[in-house]
């Protein structure tokens, strides 16, 4: 009795393993056959969802399940299959069990569908990036991209967008964007002349990603405004675009539109991608604080960015405070994460605005102060930091960033009295930007809103239309009628 217990629980991790992989199995055939219903009825929709449902799966995808559904899908002796099966291991012990337990139900051959070999490329694809094997990953997906241009359906387009980001993805893991910056404009150029403008959105970024990743902003924004534009498909593809447009924006030293793009890629990204969300804030601060702006304790106290914004915070203190030897302390302490996150070179630019925060505070607290003393308490290590603090406070007094005037004679600054803000014109034109923005949101929400088609119209039956008819030709009979009794 205890060796049958034995027994038991020995074979019952096997069996629970045999059920993951046929369940998943399962899922990926009802996968394939919604991409063969949307593609016999042309509805886009369905092939959507079978990449959203794929993406859900990622992590179950195995050796042996792969090289079941190629079986099942694509045929043993067909060419595709060849040239997918050779990322497959070839000697697998679970391969034997998948292979016995669903030969009794594989379908007979087949016409392949073109969207089904696509999608078989992405899917091994995925399975070799989490494999980290980059350089098979190289190879399969540039094998994609060369059997894609040869098909020009509109059904293909979802799936296409995905294996040009898994193309670029794949390349970048191994430190090749470089090498396929040809292909990609290719591949946008054929996108545009097909309208393929989901594949165009998608490839459009991945240039820019491209060209930013080796800053060179310039040749980035020329491709971005001579590219065409178009209402955005793809609220993924929508986000990464204000992002890239951000980041070049604030290399061009046009920080208000690139604060404006870089909250609004924050606010459309989904919640799930916390670190594309991360990194929109990481911009977004610095570009707030080149604003002169101090952005509020909340946006460093999001759910899961606290210790990531930690460094920025800090920074963002030493800004406010106008402390320039604890901003330069904060700059070295975190040297290696300001680097890794490309905003150190923005944050050397932030060095002007510590000082002028550092004079503006000290313009509101004297009246009356040498500069001697402004040199002192800026703490300027310059050799003459006398100089330098009249030149600062010239170029702050010239900017308007300080009500004040300079006596040269006898080297003082006289700040002149603040007025009341309320008496000016700023707080209308605070509170019209305000309004201006939340109805380009509600303009923006009003044009994102679907409707089924022709739901509103009810349909009319036959049987309503002979009666419509009918009564038509009596009431004009009794018209007639009418007309001859006058007469």
């Amino acid at each position: 009795m205890t060796q049958d217990v034995e027994m038991k629980d020995r074979l019952t991790p096997s069996h629970s393993v045999s059920s993951d992989v046929s369940s998943t199995l399962q899922h990926l055939k009802e996968i394939g056959s919604l991409i063969d219903t949307g593609a016999y009825s042309k509805e886009i929709r369905r092939i959507a969802r079978a990449v959203r449902l794929t993406i859900s799966l990622r992590k179950k995808l195995t050796a042996p399940v792969i090289a079941s559904f190629l079986d099942h899908a694509l045929g043993q002796g067909s060419e595709a299959h060849g040239r997918l099966s050779v990322y497959l291991p070839k000697d697998d012990g679970h391969d034997m069990e998948v292979d016995t337990a669903t030969s009794g139900s594989q379908a007979p051959a087949k016409h392949l569908l073109p969207e089904l070999e696509i999608y078989c490329f992405l899917l091994m694809l995925l399975f070799l990036i989490d494999q980290k094997r980059y350089d098979e990953a190289k190879a399969c997906s540039s094998a994609g991209i060369v059997r894609l241009k040869n098909f020009n359906r509109r059904t293909i387009d979802v799936l296409a967008s995905r294996l040009y980001y898994y193309y670029s993805y794949s390349h970048e893991l191994t430190g090749d964007l470089a090498e396929i910056r040809g292909n990609l404009l290719a591949l946008h150029r054929i996108a545009t002349l097909r309208h393929d403008e989901l594949s165009q959105e998608t490839l459009l970024n991945l240039l820019l990603r491209n060209y930013l990743h080796y800053n060179l902003y310039d040749q980035a924004e020329k491709l971005r405004s001579k590219a065409p534009r178009f209402e955005a498909h793809s609220n993924q593809q929508f986000c990464r675009y204000l992002f890239y447009l951000g980041m070049i924006r604030t290399i061009q030293l046009e920080y208000t539109d690139a604060k404006e793009s870089l909250l609004q890629a924050a606010r459309k990204a989904p919640v799930a991608a916390r670190g594309f969300r991360i990194q929109c804030n990481k911009w977004a601060i610095i570009v707030r604080l080149l604003l002169g702006e101090i952005p509020e304790r909340t946006v460093f106290m999001q759910k899961g960015m606290e210790k990531a914004l930690s460094p920025y915070f800090e920074l963002t203190n030493a800004v406010r405070i106008g402390d320039l030897e604890l901003f330069k302390s904060v700059a070295d302490k975190f040297a290696v994460a300001f680097n890794t996150d490309r905003t150190h070179n923005l944050i050397v630019r932030l060095r002007h605005n510590v000082i002028r925060t550092g004079l503006r505070n000290i313009s509101i607290s004297y009246s009356r102060i040498s500069l001697v003393d402004v040199a002192k308490k800026l703490r300027l290590d310059s050799p003459n930091p006398v100089a330098d603090a009249e030149s600062i406070v010239a170029k702050a007094i010239r900017d308007g960033a300080i009500d004040a005037t300079i006596d040269h004679a006898k080297g003082f600054m006289v700040s002149k009295e603040t007025g009341d803000i309320y008496s000016t014109n700023e707080p209308q034109v605070a509170f019209n930007s305000r309004i201006a923005f939340c109805l380009n949101m509600h303009n923006e929400a009003v044009r994102a809103l679907r409707f089924p088609r022709n739901t509103h119209k009810e349909k009319e039956s036959a049987e309503k239309r002979r009666e419509r008819h009918q009564q038509e030709q009596e009431l004009a009979k009794h018209i007639a009628e009418d007309d001859d009794d006058d007469f």
